[in-house]
């Protein structure tokens, strides 16, 4: 493989980042390019040395998503993180896919029971003086703000649960990136 098309399937494979962030991966590889020439090396000898593109531009925008959810921790991150680290392998997938859906449904679930039982407290708070009469209005009221303070903690745990679920992936993509990254590295001094 010729460095023009090594350098237009690794720059294809990296569309969605930062131009900036493009640009830098890209100069690494070329200067890649020029250190095999200067050794005496093929551009096909680099090229094969230096891997797959398709797959270097995987990993590469798995490392930048599992930064940016460092960065930044909100949903649109985390959703990247876990296609980041889905990204990575198809028998990962294969593995994982199921794990990750009974998870992340559980989850989702605990999440909608938790907004739901809110509802449903705030309604008793608020009918409350309407349903009953003396002292069954303050025990519909007092059952209405237990209930919510109930979905309250189930949401909150919900929340810190989900942290740590897209954390735990994001250890688990670093991990696979750590151990592939021997394989993927280019032989014969050119790192």
């Amino acid at each position: 493989m010729s460095r023009q098309v090594f350098m237009s399937r690794l720059r294809e494979g990296l569309r969605g980042l930062p131009q900036k962030a493009i640009d830098d991966i890209a100069a690494d590889y070329e200067a890649h390019f020029a250190e095999g020439e200067a050794a005496g090396r093929s551009e096909a000898d680099v090229a094969a040395a230096l891997g797959d593109p398709g797959r270097l531009a995987r990993e590469l925008r798995a490392e930048a998503d599992l930064k940016r959810w460092e960065e930044q921790r909100n949903p649109s991150a985390a959703a990247n993180a876990v296609f980041a680290v889905l990204g990575l392998g198809a028998l990962d997938v294969l593995i994982l896919l199921p794990i990750l859906l009974s998870v992340a449904g559980t989850l989702f679930g605990f999440a909608i029971a938790a907004v739901a039982c809110f509802g449903v407290g705030g309604f008793l708070f608020a009918a409350g003086p309407f349903i009953g009469q003396g002292h069954e209005i303050a025990a519909v009221m007092l059952a209405g703000l237990g209930v919510m303070a109930g979905a309250t903690s189930i949401g909150a745990v919900t929340t810190l649960v989900t942290i740590a679920f897209v954390n735990g992936l994001v250890w688990y993509g670093r991990l696979h990136m750590r151990l592939l990254k021997p394989a993927l590295e280019p032989q014969g001094g050119l790192s």
